[in-house]
């Protein structure tokens, strides 16, 4: 199973139209969710946003997406769920 590249920073860039966070546009973000996308298109899609991000935010992007593969919730969950505790 290949992992939604959301690290839930929820946020779309009026011009671009893509999440600041993950760097997908709605449609994707549709399409990630829909049963009948298949693994090769989502692989494509990762490299495809990842191509979108440049500096700072793709290694951001990096180290948030790699922390969800590894412990399933993105760091920016984690942190809203120990602040409220």
């Amino acid at each position: 199973m290949i992992v939604s590249p959301c690290i839930s920073i929820c946020k779309t860039d009026p011009i671009s139209g893509y999440c600041y966070g993950c760097a997908r546009n709605s449609e994707e973000k549709i399409k990630w969710k829909d049963k009948n996308t298949d693994e090769e298109w989502k692989l494509e899609n990762l490299k495809e946003i990842r191509s979108r991000m440049k500096g700072w935010q793709l290694q951001s992007f990096e180290k948030s997406y790699k922390f969800k593969c590894e412990n399933g919730i993105s760091i920016e969950k984690k942190r809203k769920i120990v602040s409220n505790v």
